[in-house]
């Protein structure tokens, strides 16, 4: 920790929002998967900006992007066809199931995208009676108004109620309940295929099968929140691969642009087909520096030895955190690099001892420590990762 508080904390204290809660350290600068706080400590990094920093700190062919985008159009807005914008598009539908892309700045914006662009499908379908969406328990959406209404936890919603009606939360991977959940009001299911925020929870295969046949059934579309579990994270590309279901929309953010801010709804045509000029816009959504720099790291991260490395590392981190011998523990799971490690007790004193050991760990709830690094991590940094925490463990317990 630092000896000397630092002038920007104090600045922070003054004149920024105090919506955030730091630990009294600034940070500087970062190579792999270490960042420096301005008295040169090092922490070995397990947030990676809340699963966004895929690459980690520094790496060259990310500063080269950069730069060199940062050289020609930085912003244009979209009344004007840029190539990077499309150039990206075209990769994103090229590597999944969608057959169009809407860009804008965030998950949150990304999500209340898709909820328009599902009231806009039922409305040209002559379908406006289907108003509510399903969303599930733990679920995260985010914190704008949308977004918030689908993210069923009361210190998140109380403060902001009456917030979007229509919604109907329904338990997590409860297959009897989302078939009685699921109607002819239906709009839309959301679901992340790996809760996140509620706790690093995969849905079952099953369940997310079982999804995708009742909206079919009943005329409700399918979308996948994969703006934290999906660009590689669990060890695939897409985090519902393993299920075999592709949705009808499907929201990103984090990761795709390596730390820059943006975010994607990716559609199928049967939806995009429905959204006309006007009825949805973005300033800065796209922009050719981002969308350029957005394309590198999606074709790094989806080349098969990057996303083997995912797999190998986070199957390694998983099997070293379920023999850790401590009372305290008591599950982990997840895929790839999202693993959680839930425990009996609340997390916030093992995250502040990390800090001294060297370590930034971010929660998951109250109980759940989440391990979202770069996806660049090597076992060795699991290694590393294991001896500062057995011993923060001990000393907790």
């Amino acid at each position: 920790m630092t000896t000397t508080k630092h002038p920007a904390i104090q600045m922070e204290n003054d004149h920024i929002v105090q919506a955030y809660k730091r630990p009294p350290f600034v940070l500087t600068h970062g190579k792999g998967m270490t960042l420096y706080d301005a008295d040169g400590k090092a922490y070995q990094d397990w947030v990676a900006g809340i699963a966004v920093n895929a690459l980690g700190y520094g790496d060259p062919g990310l500063i080269e992007t950069i730069q060199t985008a940062a050289a020609g159009l930085i912003h244009t807005s979209n009344l004007y066809y840029t190539e990077p914008q499309a150039a990206l598009a075209a990769r994103l539908c090229e590597l999944s199931f969608a057959d169009r892309v809407f860009f804008c700045n965030s998950g949150a914006e990304a999500v209340e995208g898709a909820i328009k662009f599902t009231r806009r499908y039922h409305y040209d379908r002559e379908d406006a009676v289907r108003t509510e969406i399903v969303c599930f328990t733990n679920a995260f959406h985010g914190r704008t108004f949308g977004a918030l209404s689908l993210t069923p936890k009361e210190k998140y919603q109380k403060p902001f109620s009456p917030l979007m009606p229509g919604v109907i939360v329904v338990e997590h991977n409860n297959i009897d309940a989302a078939d009685a959940a699921i109607t002819e009001k239906t709009a839309a299911v959301i679901i992340e295929p790996v809760q996140g925020e509620g706790g690093i929870r995969p849905a079952s295969n099953e369940f997310l099968q079982a999804l995708r046949r009742f909206c079919d059934e009943r005329g409700a579309l399918l979308i996948f929140d994969q703006i934290q579990c999906g660009m590689g994270r669990t060890g695939t590309l897409w985090s519902s691969e393993p299920s075999g279901v592709t949705p009808d929309l499907q929201t990103l953010a984090k990761p795709l642009a390596g730390g820059l801010p943006i975010g994607a709804i990716l559609a199928t045509e049967n939806v995009a087909s429905h959204i006309h000029p006007g009825d949805h816009g973005t300033t800065f959504g796209g922009g050719p520096l981002i969308t350029t720099v957005a394309k590198y790291v999606l074709n790094r991260i989806a080349e098969p030895a990057f996303l083997e490395n995912v797999r190998e590392t986070g199957a390694y981190l998983k099997e070293r955190l379920q023999e850790l011998n401590s009372p305290l523990i008591k599950e982990v799971r997840g895929r790839g690099l999202m693993v959680g490690m839930e425990l009996t007790i609340d997390v916030t004193p093992i995250i502040e001892k990390g800090y001294e050991h060297g370590l930034l760990l971010v929660n998951a709830g109250a109980d759940t420590i989440r391990f979202v690094p770069p996806l660049i991590a090597q076992k060795s940094d699991v290694d590393v990762l294991l001896e500062r925490l057995d011993a923060i463990l001990t000393k907790v317990s």
